[in-house]
């Protein structure tokens, strides 16, 4: 059975399991969800499971570029494709819209997500004891906005939130629901987290890509003549790394103290906790060409810290020094922040959201503050 023997997620060269019924190779992980799809996808081991004539010859006659071809022939440009190390809602739902759903190959079975138009409810934070609330949500292309309102029946929006700004990215963990997605946009030039969840997975889903959608038919008008493979990276992002870190004030005299961090694209944020509405503080991280550099530990005469594992950002204006608990945390966020240092910086990356130069950029957001 060679054909196409790689799995659709690419995960690993040859997969040890295949569906019979399909003509597809799978991962252990694409193995499990496909067990839940029993009524169309019959799970066999290649190497262990007995197999019949008929059954080899029809995965002989099969594969996955073919199921490609079948499956995938209209996937539109702006519906998020999951990779192996994205949460187990994407990648499940993805398997569901090609196989179960057939949402690729009949065009109106997109419409939910491709309309230009959402209204529904989610259950969104609220402030009071971190309760979840149902709230009513309406994503409009024609507006340009995502609003959501405290009361059903409101007329005006509690939130409105411009596509142009908006990020949407899967956080279960962070969120404690497996379908928790959190929001993000500007609010006054500060960015503002919202979190929401649903529990029809297909549902949350189809929010996700809406806001893609939204977003991607915005850079179109926005960017005429741009290639579609040059916008879709800009839809929506993961945040590079997320954790804990202790820092310390400006003097480096303060005593330091343990809080959240979020490293989005060059903007290091920091959190009391992870599902705070607003950053308390952030940190611009420029290019090496900028004066921007990332050194291992701490200057000898810091004081008042307790993880022994220490990170000095150096930028044009002063030093920020941080704390790791483990010297493997160290190292992953010594890794992520060297990779941001060491990418150069894009002309709209200097205007940023003050529209000055980076060191304007620098001296009004470079500030950790209580």
């Amino acid at each position: 059975m060679e054909p196409s023997r790689t799995c659709m997620f690419v995960c690993f060269a040859d997969p040890d399991w295949a569906s019979c019924t399909l003509g597809v190779f799978l991962c252990q992980s694409c193995s499990d969800i496909h067990r839940n799809i029993s009524q169309i996808s019959k799970v066999k081991s290649i190497l262990l499971a007995p197999w019949s004539d008929v059954e080899v010859e029809f995965m002989l006659s099969n594969g996955n570029d073919a199921a490609k071809a079948k499956y995938e022939q209209k996937v539109p440009a702006f519906y998020y494709r999951p990779t192996p190390t994205d949460c187990l809602l994407l990648r499940e739902q993805w398997i569901r819209a090609r196989y179960e759903r057939k949402e690729f190959v009949c065009v109106e079975r997109q419409e939910p997500y491709s309309s230009g138009y959402r209204e529904g409810f989610l259950w969104k934070r609220g402030r009071d004891k971190g309760q979840f609330l149902s709230r009513k949500f309406i994503l409009s292309e024609r507006d340009g906005a995502l609003k959501y309102f405290n009361k059903h029946d409101a007329r005006e929006p509690k939130a409105l939130m411009k596509i142009h700004t908006l990020n949407a990215s899967f956080q279960p963990e962070k969120i404690g629901q497996p379908h928790g997605l959190q929001i993000t946009y500007l609010k006054n030039n500060s960015t503002r987290n919202i979190f929401v969840y649903h529990e029809d997975g297909k549902e949350m889903v189809d929010w996700f890509n809406a806001i893609r959608a939204a977003r991607f038919h915005y850079l179109q008008v926005a960017f005429p003549g741009a290639y579609d493979t040059d916008l879709v990276p800009k839809l929506t992002r993961n945040y590079i790394k997320e954790g804990y870190m202790e820092k310390t004030g400006p003097k480096h005299t303060e005593g330091f103290k343990r809080r959240w961090f979020t490293l989005d694209d060059r903007r290091l944020m920091y959190f009391k906790d992870p599902l705070d509405a607003y950053a308390r503080g952030e940190v611009f991280i420029g290019s090496k060409e900028n004066s921007y550099t990332v050194l291992p530990g701490l200057t000898p005469s810091t004081q008042g810290y307790h993880w022994q594992y220490g990170i000095t950002i150096v930028t044009p204006d002063r030093k920020f020094l941080f704390t790791c608990e483990t010297e493997e945390e160290q190292r992953d966020w010594m890794a992520a922040f060297q990779g941001v240092v060491n990418r150069p910086m894009l002309p709209q990356e200097y205007a940023g959201n003050c529209h000055g130069s980076a060191q304007d950029l620098a001296n009004t957001t470079c500030t950790l503050v209580e």
